[in-house]
């Protein structure tokens, strides 16, 4: 297989494993209802099993990071993949509540396995391409939720919530065969502009002093900071909005799926938008990117507002500001990856952007639970404005203080990677 069908063939692989496990991840919001009646449970209790997966996948980000950068990450992302069918399959039998809030957790282990998967793209594609290819990665988890849904409004009343975990499970299995045998293992670095025109590249791998050197990266502390608020609203909406619809609004039926379908099918239309609008302001100014990821999120806070103060007797307004609002609310998302590995060396990016996520999952495990717990007080309402907004304030204060640091680190890796590119010409010289 050429190189350019090979690098597109992964993304296509990827991008399959992605949609089918947030589909797995996200249909819990569409079957929450069930699995609350079936173990009689409240809100607050339904939020804990939530928290409980983001706990776990926190623990997980740096051991996976590690071994990413340490081993082959093809091999690992296919084992990753087992282990998701494995534990949704564990999930479906739990025969109590206690038994799924552990099963359940257990399903956090794989959900900490993405950077492997942004790190091995990263060795295909040119950092002006990266935005876009992660954009169009990033659009599974909208698409997720949204076959997630059809699939469980499809199936709950016929095969209950457990059998749609059983289906999820069993196609976790079957990408992890396709992941093992399918995809190939590419240069770490290799795809860096620098090395353009060196034949071989010395295949470097995780080292402690280059973990290190990334916490004195000016660009990532506000990075890290503003991962831990940032996917406070993704977690909210995902796990609380399609009962807000139901329960406060009073959706059912054709109006529920409509309403839903359309705003999760603009939101992943913000996915790839957000990264080419990254790509191109990038190319203009080494902060093009963060500036796109401040405008998504200040935007996102301004719409839901108003959005969420349309009465429920006007669905046709509610639906327009829920389409643009989440038109917006993906922007950051393909920029935040890209520019973590616009400044880090290929060696540790795995380990950078688990750390990143790591400190998303110590944040946003506890976004569920408050929300359930605000909701059980006065409504789900409050509850989804009160942290959407305010954390999407802070991160944008976090991306001006990230926009400011980015140039020259920036800077510092093409020159790490100049220095690479001319250590390889010296040393295939001396060969020949």
């Amino acid at each position: 297989m050429r190189a350019s069908k090979q690098r597109w063939f992964v993304v296509a692989v990827f991008f399959f494993f992605m949609l089918l496990h947030q589909s797995d991840r996200l249909l819990i919001s569409t079957l929450t209802p069930d699995i609350m009646a079936t173990f009689q449970i409240t809100m607050a209790q339904m939020g804990a099993v939530s928290t409980g997966a983001l706990l776990v996948a926190a623990v997980f980000y740096p051991i996976w990071g590690y071994l990413y950068d340490r081993y082959g990450r093809a091999k690992l992302l296919a084992l990753a993949s087992f282990i998701w069918g494995a534990t949704t399959w564990l999930n479906a039998i739990a025969p109590n509540y206690r038994a799924f809030l552990v099963t359940r957790a257990t399903t956090g282990i794989d959900d900490s396995s993405y950077p492997g998967i942004y790190s091995l793209i990263s060795d295909y594609f040119p950092p002006k391409m990266r935005g876009k290819v992660y954009g169009i990665l990033e659009l599974s988890a909208p698409l997720g939720f949204l076959s997630g849904m059809i699939l469980a409004l499809a199936l709950k009343d016929s095969i209950g919530w457990r059998g749609v975990f059983y289906i999820t499970g069993t196609l976790g299995i079957v990408l992890a065969a396709v992941i093992f045998f399918g995809v190939r293992e590419p240069k770490r670095g290799g795809s860096e502009p620098e090395m353009a025109g060196v034949e071989q590249v010395t295949t470097y791998r995780f080292s402690w002093p280059a973990a290190k050197a990334l916490f004195s990266k000016r660009t990532l502390r506000p990075l890290y900071l503003q991962g831990f608020f940032g996917v406070f609203p993704w977690n909210v909406i995902t796990f609380w909005f399609f009962t807000y619809l139901e329960k406060e609004r009073g959706y059912s039926g054709t109006t529920l799926f409509v309403t839903m379908a359309a705003a999760v099918l603009v939101l992943a239309a913000g996915y790839p938008l957000g990264g080419a609008l990254g790509d191109a302001l990038f190319k203009r100014n080494p902060r093009g990117r963060l500036i796109v990821a401040g405008i998504g999120v200040l935007t996102g806070a301004v719409l839901l507002t108003i959005t969420l103060a349309v009465p429920a007797t006007d669905p046709g307004l509610f639906l327009l500001m829920l389409a643009l609002t989440a038109l917006f609310i993906p922007f950051a998302a393909p920029n935040v990856i890209a520019t973590v590995y616009d400044i880090t060396l290929p060696e540790v990016r795995s380990t950078a952007l688990s750390i990143q996520y790591f400190i998303e999952s110590a944040g946003a495990a506890l976004a569920p639970l408050i929300a359930g717990v605000i909701a059980d007080r006065s409504s789900l309402q409050d509850a989804i404005l009160l942290i959407c907004v305010s954390t999407w304030i802070l991160c944008a204060i976090f991306f001006i203080f990230a926009a400011r640091a980015v140039p020259s680190d920036i800077a510092v890796l093409r020159e790490q990677m100049r220095e690479r590119a001319e250590h390889e010409k010296a040393l295939q010289a001396g060969a020949a």
